[in-house]
């Protein structure tokens, strides 16, 4: 028997394989990343699970009066509270907290240490100059960024494949009209409408992502413009042009995924531009809410607070960490996807 052929995809998933370091640096990201879409169970100022005066209570999913474990306020409960505690470290009373007791806006009031606090076996990483988990604001940071990062790429493909698609494969004057709308877009100053929008409406997430991606997609349309120039001319779409196929079929079913090769590398430093979009901008105040986890929040902490040192350093460390994980794994998508390249 003749052995089997192997499919493209299954090709390029062995070439990847190949890579240990791109492998592993896939293998890494996508576990940390899942660790931070389940931050609100790992880290929480809210037990997950609690026993009291005989019923089973969740508290990470329903709020509950501090009258309800023996208080005297009608107030939602503070499961920092020594008292809280010791109610249910009563017999028959018991709570199932996360591994670190804070979320990335708790305030401890019952600290010891003045703020911001060093690493200690309450806080791993230290707190900030307000009191908040260095851990936490890392964790939910990390999510916002990379979650961030994800649709600012996915928004900036889109446009990106389908103005440089219309660009390459119509050329002539389509092409030359488009040119010149790229380069009158791009030289508008990016930084200066981000400053003045900032000052008109309030900062949000959305506002931030619709700036960004109003310039995102300019450089991966550049790549896909010359595949489908270079493409365009070939033999198998002349046959399907003789075949009697439409533009838009040529494009979407021939055109487009012998041209894929070059969106695909683009994702992992489209994502590490993103982040580090996002972490500048919260850097220089013209970011996310104040109320948001940031890397570029705490780096700025860090900045104002020279002698904390744990803030500066915990959020370099994340952001250089994130960033070569993206970096190896973009290097071993380009060199999976290079066709002269044996496997």
């Amino acid at each position: 028997m003749s052995p089997q052929s192997i499919s493209p995809n299954r090709r390029i998933w062995l070439r990847f394989r190949q890579s240990r370091r791109g492998y592993w640096s896939l293998v890494i990201f996508l576990v940390l990343f899942g660790l931070s879409l389940c931050a609100e169970l790992l880290s929480n100022d809210k037990p997950l699970v609690a026993r009291y005066d005989g019923r089973l209570i969740f508290p990470i999913v329903s709020t509950y009066s501090e009258k309800e474990f023996g208080g005297d306020f009608d107030t939602p409960a503070d499961y920092l509270d020594p008292f809280i505690r010791d109610q249910f470290g009563k017999p028959g009373n018991w709570a199932v907290y996360p591994p670190n007791h804070y979320r990335y806006d708790t305030l401890n009031y019952f600290a010891k240490s003045p703020n911001p606090a060093p690493p200690s076996s309450e806080n791993w990483l230290g707190t900030d100059d307000r009191g908040r988990d260095v851990v936490a604001r890392l964790l939910y940071g990390f999510r916002v960024s990379i979650l961030f990062g994800i649709a600012l790429t996915i928004i900036g493909v889109i446009l990106g494949v389908a103005t440089g698609a219309v660009q390459g494969y119509f050329a002539g004057r389509t092409d030359l009209l488009f040119q010149r709308f790229i380069e009158i877009w791009g030289s508008m100053p990016e930084l200066y409408l981000l400053i003045i929008f900032s000052s008109i409406f309030d900062p949000s997430i959305g506002l931030l992502l619709v700036l960004l991606s109003l310039f995102g997609w300019m450089g991966l349309s550049d790549y896909v413009r010359a595949d489908f120039l270079r493409n365009r001319n070939l033999e198998y779409v002349q046959a399907a042009r003789a075949l009697g196929l439409s533009n838009g079929q040529i494009i979407w079913r021939h055109v487009l995924p012998n041209s894929l090769t070059t969106v695909v590398t683009f994702l992992p430093f489209r994502m590490s531009a993103a982040i580090l979009a996002l972490t500048s901008l919260d850097f220089l105040g013209l970011g996310v809410p104040p109320s948001t986890p940031s890397l570029g929040e705490l780096l700025a902490q860090g900045k104002n607070n020279l002698d904390a040192w744990w803030i500066a350093l915990s959020t370099f460390a994340v952001l250089a960490i994130t960033l070569l994980l993206l970096t190896n794994i973009g290097d071993a998508l380009r060199n999976s996807l290079d066709v002269r390249r044996k496997s």
